[in-house]
């Protein structure tokens, strides 16, 4: 088993200031027992409305940021997910990155986002360059395999499915989930949907504040909600158990069932 929290923060552009406010909920999730902390997609920085700024702030997977996130796993004996603005080649684009420490402070997986947030009126490939699509890097903890992926994948159901094919038993989803119109109904409908057809845990966190929608959750296997965070910065902590899965699926055998596979698509023109 493990207990995993969520946290959820408004991020903004000063770096200093978004790192003292991930201390601060690392150390509150670990006093609460938790073994695993998961923070939101580009919790390194973040401005309501993307430009420039973004390219500007990122840094190398070698830079200071994570260097204070390994520092703060090892610390506190806990595992960290967090998103961050990763330098890409060439400089004019970033990399929409997620990083999994363990609590040894070693890096132990990485994740660039697959899907761009072109949708709803944003264009983040204009400043984002997608991922190389390759086998999902997973990692585990406690039992338990955990698998990522970043907020707009949530719309792409086969993102989950492939980390269920690598056999992941827990999906890990920081997220700046952009708030309007009927798009909070989407994320929570989306995430239990995700959690229900694949008959694992999902655990989202998102940003609040001006950038996201918050609502923060973990969801079990069977789309229960069992833990949440309403639109404030806090903590949704969870108790997550392998064996919860296996009962689930003898009753929903879906994963078993199913007759047709995840296949890379063409990329659009």
């Amino acid at each position: 088993m493990v207990v995993c929290s969520v946290a959820q923060f408004a991020p903004g552009d000063d770096k200093t200031a978004n790192l003292t406010s991930i201390r601060g909920l690392v150390s509150e999730a670990r006093a609460q027992g938790s073994e695993l902390v998961v923070f939101p997609e580009y919790s390194m920085f973040t401005v309501p409305v993307m430009d420039e700024r973004f390219v500007a702030s990122a840094e190398p997977l070698d830079g200071a940021f994570v260097a204070e996130l390994k520092a703060l796993a090892a610390q506190h004996q806990i595992a960290v997910v967090c998103g961050l603005n990763e330098a890409a080649d060439h400089g004019d684009r970033i990399h929409n990155t997620l990083l999994a420490v363990d609590a040894s402070g070693e890096v132990v997986a990485t994740y660039r986002k697959l899907h761009l947030y072109d949708a709803f009126g944003y264009t983040e490939s204009s400043l984002v360059r997608p991922g190389e699509i390759e086998p999902p890097q997973t990692f585990t903890l406690g039992g338990l395999r955990f698998g990522l992926q970043t907020c707009y994948d949530l719309r792409f159901p086969e993102v989950s499915r492939r980390l269920v094919d690598a056999e992941a038993d827990v999906v890990l989803m920081p997220a700046e989930w952009v708030p309007g119109p009927l798009k909070e109904d989407h994320w929570t409908t989306l995430l239990r949907a995700r959690a229900i057809e694949n008959t694992v845990y999902l655990a989202a966190a998102d940003q609040c504040g001006k950038s996201g929608a918050g609502n923060s959750m973990i969801v079990d296997p069977m789309g229960v909600v069992l833990a949440s965070v309403g639109e404030e910065e806090g903590l949704g902590t969870a108790t997550l158990d392998p064996e919860r899965i296996k009962r689930v699926r003898a009753k929903n055998p879906a994963i078993h069932l199913r007759r047709f596979g995840v296949v890379e698509a063409t990329p659009p023109v």
